[in-house]
């Protein structure tokens, strides 16, 4: 009687140990698969990125040119690449413009190692920039560099072009990057002809860089001021007006083409 009092005490105990046990596992279980999983919007989350995804995201990288200075509607190339652009999709178009004025080759690579230009890079569909510019003419001031300075500042600018390319194609390798090259804003002057051959030999050699890299794309402007300069300079005689950035920015534009299903 007794030995049958006790076998029934340990079974009961067993049975009791297993149900305590079962119970911890699926608590820790719980609490692991809790911990694990995605937060309670995580729906809602993904499908504002979605729709985020659905918008063409541009960023403007450079100098000057590229914030527009010298437009009177402040718009300049960008604004109206934005312009005709908005004519050719439906999709929302975003923009966020980063040049920073009088900014060198050298400034514009410094730029690009910050972590909030890389962030917003890589949520680029579409990169445009200008560069070169004051590296060549000194901010604005012309050709006062002897022929030796001019190129050794070319080897010194291709340098850090080649460099700014291979940052943004690290950063990001989908989007489409629009170079736009040098004009001669003193092509009206005596010297025209050498400052013009000059400013073709940048224009060329960047080109050529360009050309090593995926999906960047070098735009000619040089020929949109060739003749009549002074109808598309501002008063600085060397930043376009707002007929010089129109002419730009249609160029730009008309380069950047859409999926079938984006356009109107």
């Amino acid at each position: 009687m007794r030995r049958g009092i006790v076998t029934g005490i340990v079974v009961v105990s067993a049975l009791a140990g297993i149900l305590w046990l079962s119970g911890l596992a699926m608590t820790i279980q719980d609490q692991f698969f809790s911990a694990a999983a995605p937060p309670a919007d995580t729906t809602k989350y993904t499908k504002e990125k979605k729709a985020d995804n659905r918008e063409i995201y541009i960023v403007a990288l450079g100098d000057s040119l590229t914030r527009g200075t010298g437009d009177e509607s402040g718009k300049g190339y960008v604004g109206y690449m934005v312009d005709q652009l908005r004519k050719k999709t439906t999709k929302p178009i975003r923009v966020t413009n980063l040049a920073i004025k009088g900014q060198r080759s050298d400034g514009l690579l410094k730029q690009l190692g910050q972590t909030e230009i890389q962030r917003q890079l890589k949520l680029a569909n579409i990169i445009v920039m200008t560069i070169g510019g004051n590296d060549l003419f000194q901010g604005g001031e012309g050709l006062k560099l002897a022929p030796k300075q001019i190129e050794q500042a070319k080897v010194s600018y291709l340098r850090n072009l080649d460099r700014i390319f291979q940052t943004i194609r690290r950063v990001n390798k989908d989007a489409v990057v629009f170079y736009i090259g040098l004009y001669n804003p003193f092509s009206d002057l005596g010297d025209a002809k050498k400052t013009s051959a000059i400013v073709r030999q940048w224009n060329f050699a960047s080109a050529e860089t360009a050309a090593r890299y995926p999906n960047i794309i070098a735009v000619p402007t040089f020929d949109l001021f060739a003749l009549h300069v002074n109808d598309y300079l501002y008063s600085d005689h060397f930043h376009p007006n707002k007929d010089g950035y129109k002419r730009i920015g249609e160029r730009v534009a008309s380069l950047i083409t859409f999926t079938e299903g984006d356009e109107k």
